[in-house]
């Protein structure tokens, strides 16, 4: 048995353990590559770049040519390009396992930092593939070599301890399998290194069965999330059933009414008529109303918007006027997006709630400190909500809460489930309070009347006229040991049923 397995390890080109780490290898890519057209989930599209590129990396090992072949002379292309594709697989690797486990919507400060690293490492593995294509020097990759290897190890740690202290969901099938892949990758060079074997046969092998204990990790990671998926999706299904036999019975309990009173079926049928008639006008009137309502709103919100952005202008501050003026335009599709919509999904609204914050804290030189939190149980694709529904809320909280404090300003928003009924939103503020703010604008000449709140308030019941359950909206005052006001909570519960 201890003969075997050396005998395995040790001539792994001839013996087909090669070829079958290579046939796995292919059928990931295949199939992977057919799950991304099918979910539009680009983990599985950067998974199988990820195993499609270590597979025509090792090709090389297992076919063979005659000299002038066709064979022969893309084993030479392989060799040539070995390093660069090393180099790019790996960057692979660090794309797919962030992108797999969704790291931009939990820490977007590690986000940036390691996907910048990434565009590094990429912009220098492909400068340095077309300077050997140009020049045929291959000494220029070797001596890049030298800085990219120890660069994508270090890199690898640093990336390992960002999934210890961000927590997200499935990240024990990165750790493991990324632990794997790199103690087989590490050790495979580390023996090559010391000449404890003098061929790269053995190395080879420990290499692969690296590679495929941690495919198996990340496929059952994959199957994992997908899985996740079906089950937000069939819990959505369940409160639709539900709903759909609560809908069956009252349609039953109506009909028995008008069995009843089947004497009075003339009148009855009139009535019925013009109660028909009424609710049409009144379900036409209220989209007309929300649509007006619309209208209103998102002049008052880009208005509020471009006063932010103005300031740089102003003081003649180029790069900053451009970046925002970005995020403003990216802003603006979403708001006119929106106008074409009655309603938008809550990861909608969260995005278009960020670019809001990100343009507002312009001009408190990014003082404002927004905490997100976010149930991670939720599917925030899937609730409906009315578009910019949180909007003159969170305008409130930075206008009249914390535009008049000095420093230490923080903006909250937290988003979790209450029972199977309603979506709980909360909206808190650390500024000067309601009771404060009401009496300094007590005391201005120009008094401007605020109506995003009552505008929000009607549209809100036009919404939850679809729905068994009612919305409400809570302010609440919070006060110190000391009782002074230290800011304002307000709690929005959003109906689901």
């Amino acid at each position: 048995m201890i003969e075997s397995l050396k005998q395995l390890l040790a001539y792994p080109h001839d013996n087909g353990f090669t070829t079958f780490v290579l046939g796995i290898l292919f059928v990931l890519f295949v199939y992977h590559f057919l799950l991304y057209f099918q979910n539009r989930d680009k983990a599985y599209l950067f998974y199988s770049i990820y195993t499609f590129l270590i597979f025509i990396n090792q090709t090389k090992f297992v076919l063979h040519g005659d000299d002038g072949s066709f064979i022969e002379s893309y084993n030479s292309l392989m060799s040539n390009y070995h390093k660069p594709i090393v180099w790019v697989y790996n960057i692979f690797y660090f794309v797919f396992g962030f992108t797999f486990l969704n790291l931009k919507i939990y820490s977007k400060k590690w986000y940036n930092f390691i996907f910048r690293i990434v565009f590094i490492l990429f912009f220098v593995s492909l400068s340095t593939t077309l300077i050997y294509i140009f020049t045929g020097n291959f000494n220029y990759i070797n001596n890049v070599e030298s800085v990219i290897i120890p660069s994508l190890y270090i890199f690898g740690i640093i990336a390992y301890y960002s999934l210890f202290s961000v927590k997200m969901p499935l990240r024990s099938y990165i750790i493991v399998g990324s632990f794997i892949l790199y103690i087989s990758s590490f050790t495979a060079e580390y023996l090559y290194s010391l000449e404890i074997f003098k061929d790269t046969n053995t190395t080879s092998s420990i290499f692969y069965i690296g590679v495929i204990i941690e495919n198996i990790i990340f496929s059952l990671g994959l199957g994992h999330k997908q899985k996740m998926i079906l089950q937000d999706k069939n819990e959505s299904q369940e409160r639709l059933i539900i709903q759909l036999k609560e809908n069956e019975k009252l349609k039953n309990d109506i009909q028995l009414q008008l069995e009843k009173n089947v004497i009075n079926l003339s009148k009855e049928a009139e009535i019925e008529k013009l109660q028909k008639i009424k609710a049409e006008y009144d379900k036409e009137l209220a989209e007309l109303k929300i649509a007006s309502l619309r209208s209103q709103m998102n002049p008052h919100f880009i208005f509020n918007s471009l006063n932010a952005i103005k300031l740089y202008i102003i003081d003649n501050k180029q790069e900053s006027a451009v970046y925002y003026l970005n995020k403003f335009s990216k802003l603006i599709r979403k708001i006119l997006a929106s106008t074409r919509e009655k309603e938008i999904t809550l990861a909608e609204e969260i995005e278009t709630i960020k670019l809001y914050i990100d343009i507002e804290n312009i001009r408190f030189n990014n003082e404002i400190e927004a905490i997100y939190t976010i149930d991670k149980t939720l599917n925030l694709d899937t609730i409906k909500i009315p578009a910019l529904i949180l909007q003159p809320f969170v305008e409130n909280s930075i206008w009249h809460g914390l535009s008049l404090k000095k420093e230490n300003k923080k903006l909250k928003l937290k988003i979790s489930k209450k029972g199977q009924t309603h979506i709980k939103i909360e909206i808190e503020d650390n500024g000067i309070g309601r009771e404060k703010s009401a009496l300094i604008k007590k005391k201005k000449m120009y008094k401007k009347e605020s109506i995003g709140i009552n505008l929000t308030k009607e549209r809100l019941s036009n919404f939850e006229k679809e729905y068994i359950n009612n919305y409400t909206i809570k302010f609440k005052d919070l006060y110190n040991e000391n009782n002074s006001p230290v800011g304002t909570n307000i709690i929005m519960n959003i109906p689901l049923l």
